[in-house]
């Protein structure tokens, strides 16, 4: 079984989904810590409901995260809402061991200053007619590591922001458990440069 450290900076709902698929027995994994560095994110709140250790580490302090995670022994580092980035340390240690969730079809709206809301609205304003979620493993870049799985979301004309919003949150609450999932089965592998799923 592995063991997973949740990394989310909000109200946590993609972490939901994953605690939810674990307990569900969809995930052969153990979410062992739910790490925030924002002290007052709801996010530690549910993972106190599920009897998950929470912690907060705040923004920057990167050894303290890093051993953290070397003491938990982790498995898999899972992104879920958390908007600090990595440092390159953490990344270096846990090469293919950590993924993101972006809501869009990445390689469009993503990168520095695309997150949350930034993104749906830009989304909105260009007038594109799909979007979608992405799960990457991290790189030293921001949103550049390599895709593994994404889904798209067709955009009707009456949509807002607002609405395209919860389209794709409802379509990462899937998305995302479903690669933990793979990840937890050892079905996820990168070769020649690309991510391969087995099937």
């Amino acid at each position: 079984m592995k063991r997973l450290a949740v990394l989310a900076s909000g109200g946590g709902t993609d972490l939901q989904s994953i605690i939810d698929a674990v307990e569900s027995g969809k995930i052969n994994g153990k979410i062992v810590c739910v790490i925030s560095d924002k002290e007052d994110a709801y996010a530690l709140k549910r993972a106190e409901n599920h009897s998950i250790r929470a912690e907060y580490v705040k923004r920057g302090e990167s050894d303290t995260l890093l051993s953290l995670l070397k003491s938990l022994e982790v498995d898999y580092v899972i992104l879920a809402g958390y908007l600090g980035i990595l440092p390159e340390i953490l990344i270096q240690t846990y090469p293919y061991k950590i993924i993101n969730i972006h809501p869009s079809l990445i390689p469009s709206f993503c990168g520095m200053g695309f997150y949350g809301m930034r993104v749906h609205q830009a989304v909105y304003d260009r007038g594109v007619r799909f979007t979608g979620a992405t799960v990457h493993f991290v790189d030293e870049g921001a949103d550049t590591g390599k895709i593994i799985k994404q889904v798209v979301v067709e955009i009707d004309e009456e949509d807002t922001p607002e609405t395209i919003q919860k389209k794709v949150l409802a379509e990462e609450h899937v998305l995302l458990p479903e690669v933990v999932g793979l990840l937890c089965e050892d079905k996820v592998t990168v070769r020649d440069g690309r991510v391969k799923i087995e099937k």
